[in-house]
């Protein structure tokens, strides 16, 4: 089995003005994200997903390009089946023979940025023809199904005072039994941020999970005094209260409160999320996919997360691939507890695919299908590819 082509493009859903919401990152009026699909000689192709940022807004042509002109020339006439020694080719480049006779890593000076982002999609798409060609589920060859299902949190919550309470109930309408709202500065003040979750909590009830994400946008002492004045909002988890700049800023806040802090959508590879560890900066770890170094990678961040006693809640605002990645890993690995499921208008999750994602008794169960187990709308696909 030979790889004979590697494919990339710059996939852009715009979303109508009715639809768009508008967060710290500015009005989320389209959802970009960069597919990735691996042709072999048996006729199989996999499919994988690129992220260079970690919301819906982003520019894609440098990723494109880089996958075409750098990664695809190290891959073709190669064993997709290979997958640890071809993810070592891309990270380690012409050092990668070392790999194998020294145990330890030698990176390209590009360990970091958009380069780990291609070798993410590439690693997903490795794994879907890994499935396909032996005829099973990418759960099954990540040690089979340690969990039927797995609960998934709605990620929305926008609305000002007066309408976030509101916004989320329509979330657990929906069957979804937690929530997750934006805070940080994209309110008026961190009084406005603690006033929003207490008519969050207000309306929720005790029975329905809370959690907050305030995307890295507070100082250290604005998300103390955020955690101080919810305190008694019963949180699951303080996502991102300061940049992933501040590790150690992220530590002191953590150890000035008990509610849990989630972090790392942003980090890539395992060793950043040692670092995150070893500052105790953490209790819920966020690696996307699509970001963090593929499946092969979050598969590694996951085993560090449970030396450590740790949870992982992967990252997965993005498209139908990177979410499908995110279930299988997730019935598979102990860790891994809850999942995100976008409540932002996502053309890329619902639009994409011919299989829906469809909500459970606030669970999603994965695919007994080969690989990811998802069929691409190629009209869809030809439809929002951005031209080079």
């Amino acid at each position: 089995m030979k790889i004979t082509a590697v494919r990339a493009a710059w996939l852009r859903a715009v979303i109508p003005a009715e639809r768009a919401h508008r967060s710290d990152f500015g009005l989320n009026d389209s959802f970009n994200t960069c597919l990735v699909e691996i042709d072999t000689d048996t006729g199989h192709t996999g499919l994988g997903e690129a992220k260079v940022g970690v919301g819906n807004l982003g520019n894609y042509a440098a990723i494109v390009t880089l996958i075409h002109s750098e990664l695809a020339p190290l891959l073709i006439g190669r064993d997709p089946r290979d997958i640890t020694a071809l993810w070592e080719t891309l990270y380690n480049g012409t050092r990668a023979h070392y790999v194998a006779r020294e145990g330890r890593t030698f990176p390209i000076v590009g360990r970091r940025g958009i380069t780990v982002s291609a070798i993410s999609g590439i690693d997903i798409a490795l794994w879907d023809l890994l499935g396909k060609s032996l005829g099973q589920p990418v759960w099954r060859l990540l040690g089979g199904r340690l969990r039927d299902r797995i609960p998934a949190y709605a990620s929305g919550g926008w609305a000002p005072v007066g309408g976030v309470g509101k916004q989320l109930r329509q979330y657990v309408e929906r069957g979804h039994r937690a929530v997750k709202m934006r805070v940080g500065l994209q309110d008026k003040s961190v009084d406005d941020s603690a006033a929003r979750v207490r008519e969050a909590r207000q309306t929720l009830g005790p029975d329905v999970g809370l959690m907050v994400d305030a995307h890295g946008t507070w100082s250290v002492r604005e998300a103390q005094r955020f955690a101080r004045k919810v305190a008694d909002c019963d949180l699951g988890w303080l996502e991102e209260p300061v940049s992933p700049d501040n590790v150690a800023g992220q530590a002191e806040v953590r150890a000035s409160t008990d509610i849990p802090i989630a972090a790392g959508e942003s980090e890539q590879t395992r060793f950043a999320f040692r670092d995150l560890i070893e500052a105790r900066a953490v209790d819920v770890l966020q690696p996307d996919v699509a970001i963090a170094g593929g499946i092969t990678e979050t598969v590694r961040i996951c085993a560090l997360a449970a030396t450590h006693g740790l949870t992982v809640a992967p990252h997965l605002w993005g498209g139908a691939v990177l979410f499908a990645s995110g279930l299988h890993l997730a019935v598979a690995t102990p860790v891994v507890t809850t999942l995100e499921f976008s409540r932002g208008e996502n053309p890329l999750l619902h639009d994409l695919i011919e299989e829906p994602f469809e909500l459970v008794d606030g669970h999603l169960v994965p695919s007994e299908r080969p690989g990811l187990g998802i069929t691409l709308r190629r009209d869809v696909v030809r439809s929002i590819t951005v031209a080079p």
